[in-house]
């Protein structure tokens, strides 16, 4: 059984960049009132965690914070 990973986005830090989705769009959108981030999977397959871990790492806001 593969072991997900978990996804928390602080939307108080959210400037709406993007690149979550870029990275990640099985698991980030955006939404479409202000364009700040949508968390559609807050626990992703182990399969997805480089993609989430880029994503984390590229928001320019430091908006996400993912936990295995």
């Amino acid at each position: 059984m593969e072991v997900a990973v978990k996804v928390e986005v602080d939307l108080e830090k959210c400037v709406g960049a993007g690149q979550c989705v870029l990275a990640a769009d099985d698991v980030f959108d955006q939404r479409d009132s202000d364009g700040l981030v949508d968390l559609l999977d807050a626990s992703p397959p182990e399969a997805r965690a480089d993609d989430v871990r880029h994503a984390a790492a590229v928001c320019p806001a430091s908006a996400i914070l993912v936990k295995d």
